[in-house]
């Protein structure tokens, strides 16, 4: 008997376990890359609701707060880089502007997006998110 101990062949192991360990690992990369995305996106939607509310509760008609809501919001999701599949969708509700001056109003806007995520390949096309926002209409402001 030679002074060698016999071992098992161990030749290609290495190379095995690289490639059963990988494919979960970059499924996890991918998971955590989707969910940064989506996270950055919702703090992005928010902040475009925010926006789209403010400018329509300075506006004097529904029909300016309803363009200036629609159009802030673009302006904030196009600045924070969230590209929304069919574009944004942007809804107001504009029942404040026909109380009497000197009541309490408010205008909502509702900002949706469906995020692109089919860049990451883990098998989610698009992730909807949504954001509300209730801004205040000054109370002694003329309103039409």
């Amino acid at each position: 008997m030679s002074s060698r101990s016999r071992r098992p062949r161990d030749r290609g192991s290495a190379a095995l376990e690289t490639v059963v360990l990988a494919v979960p690992l970059l499924a996890l990369l991918g998971l955590a890359a989707a969910g940064l995305r989506v996270q950055d996106a919702k703090s992005a939607i928010e902040a475009a609701a925010y926006d789209a509310a403010r400018a329509a509760s300075i506006s004097r008609t529904e029909a300016a707060a309803i363009t200036r809501a629609n159009s802030a919001a673009a302006i904030a999701l196009d600045q924070e880089g969230v590209n929304c599949a069919g574009g944004p969708v942007v809804s107001v509700n504009t029942d404040g502007f026909n109380q009497p001056v000197g009541q309490p109003a408010n205008v909502t806007v509702t900002v949706s997006c469906d995020v692109l995520l089919t860049d990451l390949g883990i098998g989610m096309d698009t992730q909807e998110l949504t954001a509300i926002f209730v801004s205040p209409i000054d109370r002694y402001r003329s309103r039409q």
